[in-house]
């Protein structure tokens, strides 16, 4: 019986950019633009826990190496397909494993905070950005879009972070000494908590240095934790992670080591060592990239000017 979801998700890229070709010897394989581009669709069903499970074969993978391609994740439950570009990962991936059937194990998590890539071996990976067509415009217009995110300093993602986390309905905290370098040029300002949260007295010194915290509206409750590794070391900041998980176990915020894109295999190799591995940080923290980090806000901010 034929995938719904996939036909319908490559009759809207049709509409959209052209002819669709798929390619010979893959169910999965298709050339757009006058095979200017590829795209890969993978499709699952959402199990238990809200989970989809893909697998990506190594030999298509391999046909991805060297081209303008994104990798398409579907299901049946999200209206916005998740297009992942592949260059972004191939790294994250050719450092792990396939298992015995020749295949990359990856799940796709919907949270309430964000939506998350995990990668067996590798790690969670923040793609809420990558929700949409956003991904596959800027592939199919390459040169357009080449210059489409700023260069970013690090109080400008905390920023954008800030930003996120308000139009989310969270409370925000930024540490008292960079709150006058935030730019409201480029969100709306927002506020921000004069106080950490309660109940962290042993780490108070180092969650006042976590670059932006998002909380339960009116509560102590942590809900997401963003260190801006801009010219900092990535370890250090899954070390403040690292105490923070320590000492509150039984909480399970999203922890978000937020980097150029380039650190990507860095924060891989950093989270998988034995010390994060044997806490269980390695399977709560988020690698989450600049490029991933505005389109995240720029997409939060078209549907809250939207809903007015």
């Amino acid at each position: 019986m034929p995938n719904l979801v996939k036909l319908a998700f490559l009759d809207n890229v049709k509409k959209k950019y052209g002819s669709v070709r798929k390619l010979e010897g893959s169910q999965s394989l298709y050339a757009i633009v006058g095979d200017k581009a590829l795209i890969y669709v993978r499709y699952s069903k959402i199990h238990s826990g809200d989970r989809t499970f893909y697998g990506l074969p190594q030999k298509d993978l391999r046909r991805l190496q060297g081209q303008l391609a994104v990798i398409c994740f579907l299901n049946n439950g999200i209206s916005e397909p998740l297009i992942v570009p592949y260059s972004e990962y191939e790294d994250v991936l050719g450092s792990t494993t396939p298992a015995s059937d020749g295949q990359y194990k990856v799940q796709v998590y919907t949270q309430e905070s964000a939506c998350q890539l995990y990668i067996a071996q590798a790690g969670r990976f923040n793609v809420e950005g990558s929700l949409g067509w956003n991904e596959l415009d800027a592939l199919v217009d390459f040169d357009a879009n080449a210059d489409r995110v700023p260069d970013l300093t690090h109080s400008h993602v905390q920023t954008l972070l800030g930003a996120i986390g308000s139009a989310k309905g969270y409370d925000i905290w930024v540490p008292a000494s960079d709150r006058g370098k935030l730019d409201w040029s480029l969100a709306k300002p927002f506020s921000c908590r004069d106080a950490l949260p309660y109940g962290f007295a042993p780490i108070e010194s180092i969650l006042s240095e976590i670059d932006v915290l998002w909380l339960h509206r009116g509560s102590s409750e942590v809900k997401a934790l963003f260190e801006v590794e801009h010219s900092t070391s990535v370890y250090s900041g899954l070390l403040r992670f690292n105490d923070f998980h320590l000492v509150a176990p039984q909480l399970r915020p999203t922890f978000s080591v937020v980097a150029d894109d380039v650190r990507r295999s860095l924060f891989v190799r950093q989270l998988n060592r034995p010390t994060f591995r044997t806490s269980g940080l390695n399977d709560l923290c988020t690698f989450l990239d600049y490029a991933n980090v505005f389109s995240w806000h720029q997409r939060v901010a078209r549907v809250t000017q939207e809903s007015r």
